[in-house]
């Protein structure tokens, strides 16, 4: 009585997986139509290239450039427009040079936007010996373009005085850029009159008007005779538009590639496909097989 039991419910258990073979076919049917229709996942890469500028931003850092006719004083407005003319220039190169009585490379000659944003934004007062060596800082700047093999070499120098020191004379740095055939567009920086500077004094640091006292006629005629051009900011707006005008002159062609690249992803479906087809197999031959 138990074996007759026993064998009834093997025959219920058999009878409702009987199904289950014909199920196992139409997956596999239908992993194997999918596999024929050969899914694919496609990838996009762009690449960026162009015949990039090496580009030196000469700055001045001089005592003058606290001076508050700018917000917040000349030295920041300056750093801020050229971190964004830095974010704006994909393919070139570019350096920082600093000056006051004496002129230090602040970063070499780089294509690292991180790099040089980080450059820019450590650029202090206070960190070389004061003055305004304007032959200086364009003599270093030369330097850092000397062996260029770019198509175009240029120097953007901002200072808001007059020269007063420093080993070269800026006529003398003028002429060796001529030499190396580096462009200079230059930039005077600072409003009309007097501005209100932090001065040190025994007491401490006072605030006091300083006359704005730039040398336009030697600025105009470093950047005539080296291709470039003369340039007046009297506030942050026109200073930020000098850079917009710059990086309009020094465009750069750049070319964007698209690459499209499809990866097959048939394998696995064809994979899927057999092992339904052998899941049938073995449950329609060795599990449900039917006994005389």
């Amino acid at each position: 009585m138990v074996s007759g039991t026993g064998a009834h419910g093997l025959q219920t258990w058999k009878s409702a997986m009987r199904h289950i073979p014909f199920v196992c076919r139409l997956l596999c049917l239908a992993f194997i139509i999918t596999a024929l229709a050969k899914p694919q996942v496609r990838n996009d890469d762009q690449r960026t290239e162009g015949d990039g500028i090496d580009i030196i931003l000469c700055i001045d850092v001089s005592g003058s450039m606290t001076a508050q006719d700018f917000t917040p004083n000349r030295l920041e407005a300056a750093k801020k427009v050229a971190i964004d003319f830095v974010n704006k220039r994909l393919t070139d190169r570019i350096g920082i040079v600093v000056f006051s009585g004496e002129s230090f490379t602040q970063c070499p000659l780089t294509t690292d936007h991180t790099v040089l944003v980080s450059a820019i934004t450590n650029i202090r007062n206070g960190l070389l010996e004061d003055g305004t060596a304007i032959g200086s800082g364009l003599g270093t700047s030369v330097d850092r373009l000397r062996s260029s093999k770019s198509k175009s070499k240029v120097v953007v120098l901002l200072t808001d005085g007059e020269n007063n020191g420093g080993l070269i004379d800026p006529k003398t740095a003028k002429e060796i850029a001529k030499a190396f055939a580096v462009k200079v567009y230059t930039i005077g920086v600072g409003s009309d009159g007097y501005a209100r500077q932090p001065v040190n004094t025994p007491v401490g640091v006072v605030m006091q008007n300083e006359k704005v006292s730039i040398d336009e006629k030697l600025l105009t005629e470093i950047a005539t005779e080296t291709g470039g051009k003369y340039f007046r900011a009297k506030d942050n707006e026109t200073l930020a538009g000098i850079y917009t005008e710059i990086d309009g002159l020094e465009k750069t062609r750049i070319q964007v590639i698209n690459t499209i690249r499809y990866s097959d992803k048939f394998l696995p479906f064809v994979v899927a496909a057999i092992f339904f087809l052998l899941l049938e197999v073995l449950l329609r031959y060795l599990v449900l097989r039917k006994f005389p």
